[in-house]
Parts: C-alpha cells; sequence; structure tokens
C-alpha cells in the first residue's frame, strides 16, 4: 500500500510555470506506475500524464503534450510535473495516482491509490 501527497499547486499568469511533486510513503514505491490526473469544476477527470515504474515510458494527455513534464525519483520516493507556458485552460485540482502492474495507463478507474489534490490557477 502507498499513500502520496501532491504538493506545489498555486496561482501563476498564463505563460508561466509550475512544478507539482507527489510524496509517496512506503519501501516499494519503485514497483509503482504513476500518473498525473486533473480534475475542474463540472468536468471528468482527466488524464495529464503517467510514468511507468522504471521511468522508461511515459505517457502525455494531448492537451498538455510537449509543455508539460512527468518524472520520478525512485530514491526520493517522489513523483514530478513539471509543467510550462500554463494557460487559463489548464486550471484545476491536480492529483497524484499509483498503482501496480499496470504500465501507463489513461484511465482512472485503473489506479487504486490517490492523493487529496492540489489546486493549480492560471489566470489570463
Amino acid at each position: 500500500q502507498v499513500q502520496l501527497v501532491e504538493s506545489g499547486g498555486g496561482l501563476v499568469q498564463a505563460g508561466g510555470s509550475l512544478s507539482l511533486s507527489c510524496a509517496a510513503s512506503g519501501r516499494t514505491f519503485s514497483r509503482y506506475d504513476m500518473g498525473w490526473f486533473r480534475q475542474a469544476p463540472g468536468k471528468e477527470r482527466e488524464f495529464v500524464a503517467g510514468i511507468n515504474w522504471s521511468g522508461a515510458i511515459t505517457a502525455y494527455g494531448d492537451s498538455v503534450k510537449g509543455r508539460f513534464t512527468i518524472s520520478r525519483d525512485n530514491a526520493k520516493n517522489t513523483v514530478y510535473l513539471q509543467m510550462n507556458n500554463l494557460k487559463p485552460e489548464d486550471t484545476a485540482v491536480y492529483y497524484c495516482a499509483a498503482d501496480r502492474d499496470r504500465g501507463v495507463t489513461r484511465v482512472a478507474g485503473a489506479y487504486n491509490y490517490w492523493g487529496q489534490g492540489t489546486q493549480v490557477t492560471v489566470s489570463s
């Protein structure tokens, strides 16, 4: 089992950058595939980025491709989301998710472990 805590959200102007972190508890973090999702008010939870247990495989949602980068440091039990060239439509609560033996999946229901979320607000 793993517990996840996101940090790094905040308010930023359009065109700016933010870096989110997701710290995981437990000694088996390196076995977990990780994902970032986001949810804006009145909208469904959306896949943002995913990374497999080793960091060798990544995937991105179409709306963030080329602007966001996911990475992980297994020695620090942390996964990161670097967000550049932010747009007002990136405004949402961002969630970190984890599970094992699923590879990089875009399906929220495939992840059993979730953080509490961190708010990202991009002003125009």
